[in-house]
């Protein structure tokens, strides 16, 4: 697995490489000058769709927890998915980990986090059929939206597939007898398989509630549409600027390409080469489309690092050498429960 993230780093980057050179550095640069200091503005303008993330999270949280917590642990793991080679995956552990610290069982802590994230899912498949739907209102090329059309009709089933056998296939009942048979005794080495009765259970439990995960799916999307923000300023800041729809266009393509291709760290060459092919179908220059990747990086690195240090600080160590001295303690230990791979 470390050594697919890597080669997937390397490819990511080299392709993020050739699109700058391609287009030249100079007209990015220019592009970027042209915004200024007001690209900044986008690192407090990310707490809207956060903050609307965390309110559909808090509904499946169990005891209630304050928003003000949740934002922080939300914070954390998405500088974890953003920013380290993790394959997006390793946020959900440390996820687990703080809200247990914050006096949550550590089942309930985990089962929060999988519904949450099996939930978004259907959140993001939402949001791309909503890109899509502004693209056809656009007059969008008829071949990239039967692209996406035959994307979506294809990914439903393993949705309704993945959904199906959280709410009653009790899959961390079967993991713990598939351990149990292949490890024998050594399966209690994992630790979180002791509970996997109870997951299951607390799991069915979340999903029983409609109310519950209507409302998270709400505030998910309502977050995914208010992310579409930063797309539509900072656009208009670096000279280009597009509509709603288009800027909804952007985001959710992007995203949907970067959920896809989750094993490249920080979607590092994906998010580039998205905005770049699907900005020339919307009129955006490839200059402007990189240009505005860069912002978003930037705008993801001065987000997420004061949540790594903070992290790290929480944990004990603070700086650099905490961060470092934790990553592998971002793994559940034996009393909390991971969310499926």
């Amino acid at each position: 697995m470390k050594a697919a993230v890597r080669i997937a780093a390397l490819l990511g980057l080299a392709v993020m490489i050739v699109l700058i050179a391609h287009e030249g550095a100079a007209a990015i640069v220019a592009s970027l000058a042209r915004a200024g200091w007001l690209l900044l503005w986008l690192v407090p303008l990310h707490a809207l769709p956060l903050v609307l993330d965390v309110l559909g999270w808090r509904t499946l949280v169990v005891p209630r927890t304050r928003v003000a917590t949740l934002f922080g642990i939300a914070a954390v793991r998405e500088a974890f998915n953003r920013l380290l080679p993790v394959a997006n995956i390793g946020g959900e552990f440390v996820g687990i980990r703080l809200l247990a610290r914050r006096g949550v069982a550590g089942v309930d802590a985990a089962a929060s986090v999988v519904v949450e994230t099996l939930l978004t899912l259907i959140s993001q498949y939402l949001y791309v059929a909503l890109g899509l739907a502004c693209l056809m209102s656009l007059d969008g090329p008829a071949g990239l939206a039967g692209g996406i059309l035959i994307g979506l009709a294809t990914s439903l089933p393993v949705v309704g597939l993945l959904i199906a056998l959280s709410r009653y296939g009790s899959m961390f009942g079967r993991l713990q007898s598939l351990a149990e048979r292949l490890l024998g005794e050594r399966a209690q080495a994992l630790g979180f398989l002791g509970e996997s009765v109870r997951l299951d259970a607390a799991i069915r439990a979340l999903y029983a509630s409609r109310r519950r995960l209507a409302t998270a799916v709400a505030c998910q999307v309502l977050g995914l549409v208010a992310g579409a923000s930063e797309t539509w300023i900072a656009l208009r800041w670096l000279g280009h600027p597009v509509g709603i729809a288009e800027a909804i266009v952007l985001e959710s393509l992007t995203q949907a390409a970067r959920s896809f291709m989750f094993l490249v760290p920080a979607g590092i060459g994906v998010q580039e080469a998205g905005l770049v092919g699907i900005g020339h179908f919307i009129g955006v220059g490839s200059d402007v489309a990189i240009a505005l990747s860069l912002a978003k990086r930037m705008r993801e690195i001065l987000f997420g690092l004061p949540a790594l240090f903070a992290w790290g600080w929480i944990e004990g160590r603070g700086g650099l050498g905490g961060i470092r001295a934790r990553l592998s303690a971002a793994r559940p230990a034996r009393e909390t429960i991971a969310p499926p791979r």
